[in-house]
């Protein structure tokens, strides 16, 4: 009979990796969680995964072998307390990870503030290219895999390496459980207010991960990141590799195209030219940090670059969702100032002066403290025209934000009113940008529909 495991906050998208994980290695899964959408409801439903809506303790019994607790329970949630009274097993999920899957294994970890879903995504897919089958465990669903986790067929584990806590009863940073070769550290900035009072709170964390990586191992890092050049000073004791985009690194690229969907890359002697789907100066830098650290475990360049050109991206990282009546609809995952200003840049080096209209929900827990606010104005300035989502919990005004724009921007306080002005703003032409870190209350679909209702009517006159 097999082991049966519980996942408490199974939607996340590393706990919803973890139940596929635990899935293919032959457990009986079943979890809860308190808020289930797609990408990773889907993805868990076609796996044959039981989930259950809330944390019930009658989720938990008959008693499982093991209970993961997710990161964003607290002391307080019924399911935790009864774990905690019935004296049931439990763990965290980056303890599973690496107590069932990892052990043994080449793991390469993306690390940084942003692009590790992407980067560590593109990273499998190189791998992939090279025949080398990695297992992985990505934060979103590469559209090139179609899952979120796999245990792969060789030594090679993909992993996007969390700066986030543990779980309530283990306060450290995710990515030091993981043990890492092969390290990507993609940038550094505050962020997961929440928890860390500070910057200099989230490098000493870093820090930790650096000491867990062996003299063998390489450290592959952004040139002039400040906050991660404070890190290594604190100390490596690892191969490092730099790489950066129009300045002078151990892995360089210049754009050719200016949108970036073609550049050239220089690593020594060797230089390519690169083409593929993917736009921004961020995207660039994910991809040096990708070949670089594919390249440590043997993947020649030239397979890179092939790689590269076939990748398709990921799922809510500028996926586009639909084509009505010549409107395009993307769908993002941006919710810190950085990502969003690179996204829209992106976006704006690509259709050059074709109209943009964003979507935006700030929705993470840093933006809910307010810890943003300053910065997040600025963030659109690549925009035409801003629709704000004011969701309910937001501690603090958005209409400050809307007053501080320098683009035309309106506050809306319920979807269906935010959808409505969209509609009636939006022509032939246009890129619509829906950037939320969660549901957002199904605006996307909802969006969609009214636009396809409104092309019917058009058609009907």
């Amino acid at each position: 009979m097999s082991k049966h495991i519980h996942i408490l906050g199974i939607c996340g998208t590393f706990m919803g990796g973890i139940a596929l994980l635990a899935r293919e290695l032959g457990y009986t899964v079943s979890g809860s969680d308190a808020n289930v959408y797609p990408p990773m409801s889907t993805q868990l439903e076609n796996a044959g995964i039981t989930l259950m809506e809330g944390y019930e303790p009658a989720h938990l019994q008959p008693a499982p072998d093991v209970v993961v607790v997710g990161n964003a329970l607290s002391r307080g949630n019924p399911a935790v307390e009864y774990v905690l009274n019935r004296g049931l097993p439990y763990t965290s999920g980056p303890q599973w990870l690496a107590e069932n899957v990892l052990r043994q294994r080449w793991v390469l970890a993306v690390a940084g503030t942003h692009g590790k879903t992407s980067t560590s995504s593109l990273l499998a897919w190189l791998l992939e290219q090279a025949d080398m089958s990695p297992g992985f465990l990505i934060g979103g669903v590469p559209a090139n895999f179609g899952v979120s986790a796999r245990l792969g067929e060789s030594d090679f584990f993909v992993v996007e390496a969390d700066e986030y806590d543990t779980a309530f009863f283990d306060k450290r940073s995710k990515f030091v459980h993981y043990h890492p070769r092969t390290v990507c550290l993609n940038n550094l900035e505050f962020d997961h207010a929440d928890i860390f009072a500070d910057l200099d709170a989230i490098k000493t964390q870093f820090h930790h991960l650096l000491r867990t990586v062996p003299g063998e191992g390489l450290v592959v890092y952004r040139g002039g990141d400040a906050a991660l050049a404070d890190v290594l000073e604190l100390g490596c004791w690892s191969g490092q590799a730099s790489f950066a985009v129009d300045q002078e690194a151990d892995w360089r690229a210049q754009p050719i195209a200016a949108d970036a969907t073609e550049f050239s890359l220089h690593h020594g002697p060797e230089q390519v030219t690169a083409r593929w789907s993917q736009t921004g100066q961020h995207s660039m830098e994910n991809a040096l940090a990708a070949v670089a650290a594919a390249h440590h475990v043997g993947v020649p360049l030239g397979v890179s670059v092939e790689g590269l050109a076939s990748f398709t991206g990921v799922k809510r990282r500028m996926e586009l969702l639909a084509e009505v009546s010549g409107i395009a609809v993307y769908d993002d995952f941006a919710h810190h100032p950085t990502a969003i200003a690179t996204t829209l840049a992106g976006m704006r080096a690509r259709v050059g002066d074709g109209r943009i209209l964003v979507l935006l929900e700030p929705r993470s827990n840093t933006m809910r403290l307010g810890q943003h606010r300053a910065q997040l104005a600025a963030s659109t300035e690549q925009a035409d025209e801003v629709f704000w989502y004011q969701p309910p919990g937001l501690d603090w005004d958005l209409q400050t934000v809307v007053d501080g724009s320098a683009v035309t921007s309106h506050l809306c306080s319920d979807t269906q009113t935010m959808v409505d002005q969209v509609v009636a703003a939006s022509r032939a032409g246009d890129q619509i940008v829906i950037m939320s870190n969660g549901g957002f209350d199904g605006v996307h679909q909802k969006l969609i529909a009214a636009l396809r209702r409104a092309e019917n009517i058009a058609h009907k006159e």
